[in-house]
């Protein structure tokens, strides 16, 4: 807990008066959320973008003002999650679901700042399973098409039945072991009739800021 708190609320360091800030989703991007709303308590002047229901709830508990992606011609600064960080800064995202709407954020954003703990550190991405978002229409046989990348690939679930994203969609979770090349394999999987979005973030990362269990911190860019 302490290593995801203490890298959530460096990363609150870099919000400043004035700025339209990303609001990731998960439990370390939680920390970032909490001492943001803390700053705001205490008379930061910010508008914020969150990237799930889930982040959303929290932010109004906090009285962060809140807009919409359309309202704003960009995104000064977003902070969030991963499930795996590669020597490259490359990410695997989409644990908790809010993938696209993640991406979509990062990618307006002129900074993303990662936080993690140092287990999501790898030398290549691929341990964790990636997550695919597709739309309920054909999704069997999307499924059977992403298997042809070489991985197992399995329908999330959750205690309701099929999970179901933010967004109204399914997750496939697909289990590569290992990518090699993330940045075509992304390619590639989006081109598929049926996917929306992958969790590959490539190239997308500006800093990663890594908290460990002694509460020391590592700042990787």
């Amino acid at each position: 807990m302490k290593a995801k708190q203490v890298a959530g609320e460096k990363a609150a360091e870099y919000v400043k008066d004035g700025m339209v800030v990303g609001l990731g989703t998960g439990s370390t991007a939680y920390w970032a959320v909490k001492k943001i709303g803390e700053m705001v308590k205490n008379g930061l002047n910010i508008r914020a973008i969150p990237t799930s229901e889930e982040t959303r709830k929290q932010a109004e508990e906090l009285n962060i003002p809140l807009v919409s992606l359309s309202d704003v011609k960009h995104i000064d600064l977003t902070i969030d999650g991963a499930d795996e960080v590669d020597s490259n800064l490359n990410l695997i995202k989409g644990g908790g679901g809010a993938l696209v709407r993640e991406k979509i954020v990062a990618y307006e954003s002129k900074k993303l700042i990662i936080i993690v703990d140092d287990s999501k550190l790898v030398d290549t991405l691929g341990e964790f399973h990636l997550p695919v978002e597709v739309v309920h229409f054909g999704c069997d046989k999307t499924l059977v098409n992403i298997e042809k990348f070489d991985c197992q690939a399995k329908l999330r679930k959750d205690d309701k039945g099929v999970f179901v994203s933010d967004n109204d969609n399914y997750i496939i979770d697909c289990n590569f072991e290992e990518i090699k090349d993330p940045k075509t394999l992304n390619q590639e999987l989006n081109i598929l009739p049926g996917v929306v979005e992958t969790g590959l973030f490539v190239e997308m990362a500006d800093m990663v800021i890594v908290g460990l269990d002694d509460g020391a911190l590592k700042i990787l860019e």
